[in-house]
């Protein structure tokens, strides 16, 4: 595989940074996708990153590795971010119970619904009011049957 099959785009919100990837993502396509992500740490102190990757036909082990450095870092840092994942697949999810990494994720099912409830998260912070309990969780579906 190749990355000539890879799209990968940022999209900065107010509170987020939406990254998506479609096509085929494997060894070569990692490098790709990693520096998109410390591009966003360079515009964003603690970064809320929202990953929807569920236009991707392939995926190789290489994309738990760019979410577990991702996920490293925000922990190194401490820089109060986060990674939300909007519609992982099964096959993804298994993977990173196995690996200890889904505990490090949210899961939502929609982009729009994520930057929503930042949105209202943050209005209700910033008015010194608790924030409301957010409940993010999404079930994606499986693309290999």
């Amino acid at each position: 595989m190749t990355e000539r099959g890879l799209r990968i785009e940022a999209t900065r919100y107010v509170h987020c940074t939406v990254i998506r990837a479609s096509g085929e993502l494997d060894h070569d396509g990692r490098v790709r996708l990693s520096t998109c992500i410390t591009s966003v740490w360079d515009w964003s102190a603690g970064p809320v990153l929202v990953f929807d990757l569920h236009d991707l036909d392939f995926y190789d082990s290489s994309v738990i590795g760019v979410l577990a450095m991702a996920m490293q870092r925000m922990e190194e840092e401490r820089s109060g971010g986060q990674i939300i994942l909007v519609q992982p697949d099964h096959h993804l999810l298994s993977v990173l119970r196995l690996t200890d990494l889904l505990s490090h994720v949210e899961l939502a099912d929609s982009v729009e619904q994520v930057v929503a409830e930042l949105m209202v998260r943050a209005g209700d912070e910033s008015s010194g009011r608790a924030p409301p309990r957010a409940v993010l969780r999404g079930f994606g579906r499986d693309r290999r049957g």
